[in-house]
């Protein structure tokens, strides 16, 4: 399948959840007169959504999962979502980064995306609490050692993995995560949420992962929530974060216009990955 077919089916199954999401449910015949594609193309999509834990399936259609708010995906199934979007939203927040800064990484798959494009970025310290992101840098280290470089490489970070009890995202929370994190001071915070509005600021379905983030967001001088445009409205169980807590929101240009006219109204930037950034705001 070429790239262009597997963007068209990203951007259709965005359209799906974002359906499912605003009317409470859909039927499938609505779906293949409103994208213009398939009974059988409907409901593939409608089967990788499901396995994805984003859509329950009923008779002849889709509703959304009934615990939303508790509901937490593992990283794997995550990182089938939105891979288009988490991408190009990791090369823009990538852009953001100083050399020589102290960088704090949440768990997430979006941040994951990040930390390869952070590879290329010199003198980084970088904390995270999570195992996939800590595994990218210890990954590339190793391979830097094999090819026994004479010199230490130019994309070079110190890194600090935080320790803890490990959630069905690879994510480690608990009081050992706490107390890590709390000491420290970052000069930005790159945040993955499961879910972000107005009225539940940022949230996570995991209390204990809720509690961790909020000692990142008190320890950051910056921070920068990287979320794809599918989970603007979302509220998971707990918030941890209201939204004037967030410097910048990077985003996918998948957001809708009048979504991000609701966005700015809240936020100091928004920085939509492929478009140029607008002026932050005082």
């Amino acid at each position: 399948m070429s790239d262009n077919q597997n963007l068209l089916a990203e951007q259709r199954r965005a359209l799906i959840l974002d359906e499912v999401r605003r009317r409470g449910g859909v039927r499938v015949n609505e779906l293949t007169r409103k994208l213009n594609v398939s009974d059988m193309t409907v409901r593939r999509d409608l089967d990788v959504l499901a396995r994805q834990g984003a859509v329950e399936k009923v008779h002849g259609g889709a509703v959304p999962v009934a615990d939303a708010s508790s509901h937490e995906p593992g990283f794997e199934a995550k990182s089938a979502m939105e891979m288009s979007a988490k991408e190009a939203i990791a090369r823009a927040a990538a852009e953001l980064v100083v050399p020589g800064s102290a960088v704090a990484l949440s768990g997430g798959t979006t941040t994951f995306a990040l930390a390869q494009h952070l590879l290329e970025v010199p003198d980084l310290t970088v904390v995270t609490n999570s195992v996939p992101v800590s595994n990218v840098f210890e990954t590339a280290r190793r391979s830097q050692a094999r090819a026994a470089l004479p010199q230490q490489p130019r994309g070079s970070a110190v890194v600090v993995l935080t320790g803890g009890t490990r959630t069905p995202s690879d994510s480690l929370v608990g009081p050992v995560a706490d107390r890590a994190i709390e000491g420290l001071h970052f000069d930005v915070l790159f945040l993955g949420v499961h879910g972000i509005s107005v009225r539940g600021g940022l949230s996570t379905p995991n209390l204990a992962e809720a509690e961790t983030n909020r000692r990142f967001v008190e320890s950051a001088r910056r921070v920068v929530v990287v979320a794809d445009h599918t989970k603007w409205g979302t509220v998971g169980l707990s918030t941890f974060a209201p939204l004037d807590a967030v410097d910048t929101l990077v985003t996918d240009s998948g957001m809708p216009g009048e979504v991000r006219e609701e966005i700015c109204e809240h936020l100091r930037e928004l920085v939509v990955a492929g478009e140029p950034r607008t002026a932050e705001a005082p």
